[in-house]
């Protein structure tokens, strides 16, 4: 298994789109996902430290399985398969609980726990960073979002309707 960082969420207005970046901490890799903006909006809000006034869902998780006496080890996406990402929470004890790929990172954000992927997940949806000259590279920048990425994500908030939100796969 590869450790991933959680670089950013961006939104892409003009398509749609949330998109989850993954950075193997390793070489650079960077993994791109897909995820509903519901998903998006949990994963950003755990980057930028904003804590809700009530539990969210993977606020909720969390303390259910705290409550059950357990605790999240990490978590690993596992698999690809038709796009779709799989993936796996594990807890201290071993069990292991299937999960989509986004709500397995936000609750690992939440838990404060490694998000790590398969290689063979990583060689078939990889792609290699590109370098400051544009061209296909070595190094990724990796940490927190940044301001721009912060306030673009706070206007994303600011203007999306109950009607936007739809089911995800990923």
């Amino acid at each position: 298994m590869r450790r991933m960082t959680v670089r950013t969420v961006d939104v892409h207005a003009d398509v749609g789109e949330v998109v989850l970046a993954l950075v193997d901490d390793v070489d650079g890799t960077v993994l791109p996902v897909t995820i509903g903006p519901r998903e998006g909006a949990a994963i950003a809000s755990a980057l930028a430290g904003i804590a809700p006034p009530r539990p969210l869902t993977h606020d909720l998780l969390l303390t259910l399985v705290r409550a059950a006496g357990g605790e999240v080890a990490h978590v690993e996406i596992v698999a690809l398969r038709h796009g779709v990402f799989f993936a796996e929470v594990v807890l201290d004890d071993g069990a292991r609980v299937d999960s989509r790929a986004s709500d397995a990172v936000a609750i690992a954000l939440r838990a404060d726990v490694a998000v790590l992927c398969a290689p063979d997940v990583l060689a078939a949806a990889g792609e290699r960073p590109l370098d400051h000259g544009g061209h296909q590279g070595s190094s990724a920048s990796t940490g927190a979002p940044g301001e721009s990425e912060l306030a673009e994500f706070r206007a994303f908030l600011d203007r999306v309707e109950p009607e936007d939100f739809g089911d995800a796969d990923s």
